[in-house]
């Protein structure tokens, strides 16, 4: 029984509600009038909700996204890092950094920008979320005017990439859970949690001049209200709108219509404290239930391509993957060579029919579909699938254990290195190791990666590792999906961010 999130919100409802903000030029102008170049204004309707506002513990990252707060350092559609807060930044062994913060860059209460003021944020950082600490592995900071010196507790050559991660963002000494005070083109003026958030223009912002006066952020997990919300023009740019409703949107010259290959990765997690689970050829039962080809032609009308690991195939960190395909065949041989019994088609154990309680969530439309199909798929094998939708996945994942399969998304090479995706899913601490992998030879392959300069030898562990996940299934891995948005026409210098990481920037503007 596929249960439903008590977060999902009437479309209706939320189209009124989100037209009703609009229309209150004291809160947020009409964002799709014409206005003066002072005030104009843009609402931006993502397709996840984000309780918290706070950077270094939003797993959202909303306060990056909605301009503001930055990282030291940021990345481009090509993956290449850039300058941010940091100007520069050098190591000559991979564990002494020197990084040369931006002169002349004030957060928005007034308080310059200097070493001792990104020292502090990183102590914060680590001090609230410790993923941030264990993936970043400091052992001393020390400042001196606009020289940061940073000592690592081992040779750490990714650790400019890692920096560039949303949970890193540079917050001024007085920011708060509820008022963080960055550096970004955007002031926070509201936050309601779940709902929506408000932000002003920085008059006083580094970069230059920010085109919007004011900008508006709402959250709704429900793509068919995304979809009206654009349709009635309550909404400027829409994340994420139904993948059905693509030609409708196509065929709207008032619209502008943008999808391209992410970095994003949907895959199935497997609870290894679940005894059938811990058996490799069970998990290599349920890879082989996965159809694939009809998820992404079906589901995702041709807008993903099919996942053969973690990482995009031409990834240069990629080994050769092994072939997945759809057989039920495959997945009755692999649950016979784990010792259960195959009769008439029916997979029992000790006599029993297997069932597993498998955990979804609705802002990624497709997952709980993808859900259903593996469902379907298992149910010819006489496997029950009792399916359960959760709120928050990331929350439920970490804190619960009464779980044994999952669809989860996340964005796997967010900053063109292997290293962080591997660190979080498959170390023992990892922030992502919901699966409680725990593979000793696998986690020596990462911590050699970790230790390694040259970026070619990097590249080779990275394959060595990600081989080694492959061929044990440690997950299954199941369709890349394309990052698309829609939005006005009204709208210049929009760019849909393959890292998801930049929305409302400086240079966003509305006719």
């Amino acid at each position: 029984m596929l249960f439903i999130s008590k977060i999902k919100l009437v479309p209706l409802l939320l189209l009124l509600a989100l037209t009703a903000c609009s229309s209150q030029e004291s809160k947020a102008p009409n964002s799709t009038t014409v206005a003066e170049p002072s005030n104009k204004s843009i609402t931006l309707l993502f397709n996840v909700q984000s309780n918290t506002i706070d950077p270094h513990t939003d797993l959202s990252y909303t306060a990056l996204r909605a301009g503001i707060a930055e990282t030291l350092i940021s990345i481009d559609n090509a993956l290449t890092l850039q300058p941010a807060l940091a100007e520069s930044w050098d190591s000559e062994d991979g564990q002494n950094w020197t990084f040369h913060i931006r002169e002349g860059v004030t957060f928005h209460n007034g308080e310059t920008l200097d070493a001792a003021a990104v020292k502090a944020s990183l102590e914060r950082a680590q001090e609230l979320n410790p993923s941030v600490k264990n993936s970043l592995h400091i052992k001393e900071l020390k400042a001196e005017g606009q020289i940061l010196t940073l000592i690592t507790d081992t040779i750490f050559p990714q650790l400019p990439s890692d920096l560039v991660h949303p949970n890193t963002a540079i917050l001024a000494s007085e920011s708060t859970e509820d008022s963080p005070i960055g550096t970004g083109p955007f002031i926070l003026t509201s936050f309601r949690p779940g709902s929506e958030l408000n932000v002003e223009r920085n008059n006083s912002y580094w970069g230059g001049e920010v085109k919007l006066a004011k900008a508006k952020m709402a959250f709704n997990e429900d793509a068919s209200a995304r979809l009206l919300a654009i349709q009635a023009k309550s909404a400027d740019i829409v994340y994420r709108p139904p993948i059905e409703s693509f030609d409708q949107l196509r065929s709207d010259s008032s619209l502008t219509l943008e999808s391209l290959t992410g970095l994003r990765t949907h895959q199935l997690i497997y609870n290894t404290n679940n005894t059938d689970l811990k058996n490799e050829e069970v998990r290599r039962a349920f890879d082989a239930l996965i159809d694939r080809e009809s998820i992404v032609e079906s589901i995702m009308s041709g807008q993903a391509t099919a996942a053969q690991g973690p990482f995009l195939s031409e990834a240069p960190f990629s080994p050769e993957y092994l072939t997945k395909s759809f057989d039920l065949e495959k997945a009755r041989q692999s649950f016979t060579e784990a010792g259960y019994e195959v009769e008439n088609g029916l997979v029992t154990s000790n006599g029993k029919p297997l069932s597993f309680r498998l955990l979804t969530y609705q802002s990624r439309a497709e997952l709980p579909l993808i859900s259903q199909m593996i469902q379907a798929s298992a149910k010819e094998l006489g496997i029950t699938i009792d399916i359960r939708q959760v709120d928050n996945a990331d929350e439920y994942l970490a804190a619960n254990d009464d779980w044994d399969l999952a669809t989860y998304s996340s964005i796997t090479a967010p900053r063109g290195d292997a290293s962080y995706f591997l660190n979080a899913a498959y170390t023992t601490e990892g922030a992502l190791n919901y699966g409680r992998v725990k593979q000793p030879e696998l986690e020596s392959l990462i911590g050699k990666l970790n230790a390694t300069v040259p970026e070619a030898e990097r590249n080779e562990l990275a394959k060595e590792a990600v081989a080694y996940i492959d061929q044990h299934m440690l997950n299954s891995y199941i369709i890349h999906p394309n990052n698309f948005v829609v939005y006005n026409n009204q709208v210049k210098n929009w760019v849909t961010s393959k890292s998801e990481y930049y929305m409302l920037t400086k240079d966003l503007d509305i006719e």
